[in-house]
């Protein structure tokens, strides 16, 4: 099973950028496809976006698109995702995921979860 270490999170002013970091270890590690995760208090985890393993395929959700950006540095075993013009809506605990072949966005397809960060995006 893969584990996955996740930081970056923190409070950032809207409009700002936050970058978030999701180091992955054990077997398999490189090969997982990964994915960003996030959850208000009170809403159920939505999808944010996946990358496959080669990097060469990416997949966002409406919401971030053109604002959020996935990706990957196999050589660290890392996932990163690079949020700009941030919202207060995009408050919330972000986690990342991963699957060895799964490539969607619902949770279920994946099997291995960090802890989560917490991003707080004030107005």
């Amino acid at each position: 099973q893969v584990q996955l270490v996740q930081s970056g999170g923190g409070l950032v002013q809207a409009g700002g950028s936050l970058r978030l970091s999701c180091v992955a270890s054990g077997r398999a590690a490189s090969t997982y496809t990964k994915a960003w995760f996030r959850q208000a208090p009170g809403k159920e985890r939505e999808f944010i976006a996946a990358i496959s393993w080669s990097g060469d395929s990416t997949y966002y959700t409406d919401s971030v698109k053109g604002r959020f950006t996935i990706s990957r540095d196999n050589a660290k075993d890392t996932v990163y995702l690079q949020m700009n013009s941030l919202k207060p809506e995009d408050t919330a605990v972000y986690y990342c995921a991963g699957n060895s072949g799964y490539f969607g966005r619902h949770a279920g397809g994946y099997d291995s979860w960090g802890r989560g960060t917490q991003v707080t995006v004030s107005s």
